[in-house]
Formats: structure tokens, sequence, C-alpha cells
């Protein structure tokens, strides 16, 4: 079957305006549930980080209150244990896309720190849009995004529909008025067609091979819709 590569945050914290570190990684819900649905299906998958540094998982995304309740946390905590390939990433600045049939990006506020300034992750998410190849960003991954550049300084997400993270969502979690910055109005500033559906409901959005998810409770849909276009 097919190779799929995680693209994931290599940061443990994410810096406020005020100049703090919030404890953060990746949100376990958006590479578990994608994880289960892709392995199930035959696929082998792949983790890169940036420096190939092993992803830290967001403790808040293990909590009882966010995986509705202590049998949800469990089940959660047992998919990341299943999920070896986070104990071997390769390194970002490695990957080859030819070697894989698909990439996705998790969430988490860990691709605020990292990967929305980093070049190689850029250059590749660049590349996975023009090769055609399904490209999945989920909730925070569209961070990724902003480190993407025409030669001539364009976006090449500028005009595409697609979702992520809303406003209303971080200022729900607390955060609007703590962050640096708020994604969706950087992905609006890229001149991409934002869809924002309501906030934590599932709400997926797919624009030639590009597959994006506003929040961890679109991860699952999200990769059932890249597992029907791998066939």
């Amino acid at each position: 079957m097919a190779k799929i590569l995680f693209v994931m945050t290599g940061a443990d914290h994410w810096t406020l305006a005020d100049g703090t570190q919030h404890p953060s990684g990746f949100w376990a819900e958006e590479a578990v549930a994608p994880y289960r649905a892709f392995a199930g299906a035959g696929h082998e998958v792949v983790v890169a980080t940036p420096g190939g540094v092993v992803p830290t998982v967001d403790r808040g995304s293990l909590t009882p209150e966010v995986n509705g309740g202590e049998e949800g946390a469990a089940s959660m905590a047992a998919g990341l244990s299943a999920m070896t390939e986070l104990e071997h990433p390769v390194e970002l600045e490695k990957a080859d896309l030819a070697d894989y049939a698909a990439v996705y990006y998790p969430g988490g506020h860990g691709p605020m720190e990292d990967l929305a300034v980093n070049a190689e992750s850029g250059a590749l998410i660049t590349a996975a849009l023009d090769s055609g190849k399904p490209l999945g960003v989920v909730c925070h991954g569209p961070a990724a995004m902003l480190a993407a550049r025409r030669a001539d300084g364009s976006s090449p997400f500028a005009g595409y529909r697609l979702t992520g993270f809303t406003n209303a969502e971080e200022t729900q979690a607390g955060f609007a008025d703590k962050a640096k910055w708020l994604l969706q109005n950087r992905l609006v500033e890229l001149g991409a067609d934002f869809q924002e559906g309501e906030p934590w409901a599932p709400n997926t959005a797919v624009d030639r091979n590009l597959f994006t998810g506003q929040n961890p409770a679109s991860s699952a849909p999200l990769a059932a819709e890249i597992l029907r276009a791998l066939g």
C-alpha cells in the first residue's frame, strides 16, 4: 500500500505575546485519529519533524475533558502508544516527497512556533500542493502554510478554499488575547478563501488536492476524505 508522510511540529511550547512559553506540541487526536484510519487501511505512516526530534504531545490533549471522559482519554493514550513511528521520526530536511503518496500535517499549538517559520517545511508543503498528491492539514497545522512562498513572494495557497482553527475557537480556548497572532487572520492575509464553521464542530474543506480541517473533531473526517482520494 501507500506511504503517507506525517509532518509534525518539533516544538514543545508556544511563545505567547508576553514572551512566556506555553507548554504545547502536537494535539493527540489530530495524529491518532488519522493514523488509525491510514494504518487501518493498510498504509504505512512515516513521521518527519524538523531535525528529526521526537515530537512532544500536548498533555492537554490527553485529558478526559477533551476526549469525552475517562474512557475516551484512555483510548487516546492507547492510540498514542501504538503510534510507534513517533519514536523514530525522520529529519524533515531529508524527506523526499517522491517517496510518499500523500502528506499530512497535524496541529496543536506547536506548528505556530516552528513550522510557521520553517523554510524546509514551506518548500515541502508547496511541493506537495504542486504535485497533485493529497495534502491534508488540520487545526493549527495550516500555520505551516505561512512559510510557503513562490519565487515572486506570493503564497501558493492564495485563492484556495481552506479552513483551520478559527479566531472564535482561539478565543474560547483562552488564547486569542495572549497570542502574537491568530491563525485565521494570517490565512486570510495569504489570500485564502477561509471557510469558518461552528466552533469545535467537524468542518472540512477540499479544494483540488488540498484537504483541510478546522479543529480536532475534523481530523477523522479529514482522514476519511484523504483515503477516498487515495482510492
